[in-house]
């Protein structure tokens, strides 16, 4: 397997193309998701992100006639995608590691797994918090923070694991991180944003990938702000294409996203989500073209779970 980090050495300046895939909810077949992506294989991406999703809390009612509260996995599979991925496309697959849900040991438990299976790139993330609470609140035993997950992770590449039980091997992550251009919601402001990435870098995160953002520029002045705080690992921008009007709505609350005026009266003309669709196509094969000729390392596409309209995008500029 090969590191995130020495694939974009090894393009010497050349952008490359990645993609980031969500497990099929419990029950569905993996052959509809492998089918799915495997049109934008032509374009041969180097590695695939697999996201890893935590434990929701659902009403049941139990046999007594009462209601309680279940934990479920809607989306697991996280592993088990990676290696068929590897062995299915011969690419190198990029697990998300999140602290919700997880304890230490649990999350311990994963990484050894991921090793196992030669697996040496990992997505660090703090992951959502629980849809029904609101805030983000660790599980009892877990981390509450990205930047303690990526010293557990920086710790194990050095032999350090939780209980020396017996003599401990290292393992070998590249390990990447999240940034917001457009500022974590939950950072009271920009700077201490800025600050609590260059703390994840320090403590031995190796590359950096962003919330998906509309407006390069607002990727340009995060990657020189980051540059003037001292960050020197790749900045990896992360991509999707818009492909309804609602995600205009949808998108901005969820991800704290500010779209363009010029592409919001774009989308306004649309007489429907097809030709909404043609104009995120649009959009994108721009922006990229902008981003590419900018050096950016790779053009990192959040396919969730479509592919047809990243694969014109990237037809059109690789």
């Amino acid at each position: 397997m090969t590191k995130v980090t020495e694939f974009i050495r090894q393009a010497e300046g050349k952008t490359l193309f990645s993609i980031e895939i969500i497990p099929p909810l419990k029950g569905q077949n993996i052959n509809e998701l492998l089918k799915s992506i495997e049109p934008l294989m032509e374009f041969k991406p180097p590695f695939v992100d697999v996201t890893y999703h935590r434990e929701e809390l659902i009403d049941r009612i139990g046999a007594d006639g009462m209601i309680e509260r279940i934990p479920i996995r809607k989306r697991p599979g996280t592993v088990g995608i990676c290696a068929r991925l590897m062995e299915r496309f011969h690419v190198d697959a990029v697990p998300h590691v999140i602290c919700g849900g997880f304890t230490k040991d649990e999350t311990e438990d994963v990484l050894i797994d991921l090793h196992y299976l030669g697996i040496d790139n990992v997505l660090v993330l703090r992951g959502d918090p629980e849809k029904s609470a609101g805030v983000f609140k660790p599980k009892n035993g877990g981390h509450t923070y990205a930047s303690e997950l990526v010293t557990q992770v920086s710790n194990m590449n050095k032999g350090v694991f939780l209980n020396a039980e017996t003599e401990m091997y290292p393992t070998n992550f590249c390990i990447g991180v999240a940034g917001y251009p457009e500022k974590h919601f939950d950072a009271t402001d920009f700077n201490t944003d800025y600050e609590y990435l260059r703390r994840k870098v320090e403590l031995g995160a190796n590359y950096i990938v962003t919330q998906m953002f509309f407006d390069n520029e607002k990727y340009f002045r995060f990657v020189e702000r980051c540059r003037a705080e001292g960050i020197t690992v790749p900045i990896i921008p992360g991509l999707k294409p818009l492909s309804t009007r609602k995600q205009l709505t949808v998108l901005a609350q969820i991800f704290h996203l500010e779209f363009p005026a010029d592409l919001v009266k774009e989308v306004e003309k649309c007489a429907s989500d097809k030709d909404v669709r043609q104009v995120g196509v649009e959009w994108g094969v721009q922006q990229c073209k902008e981003l590419i000729a900018y050096g950016v390392p790779v053009l990192h596409f959040y396919t969730m779970g479509k592919s047809d309209n990243v694969a014109q995008i990237a037809s059109q500029v690789f």
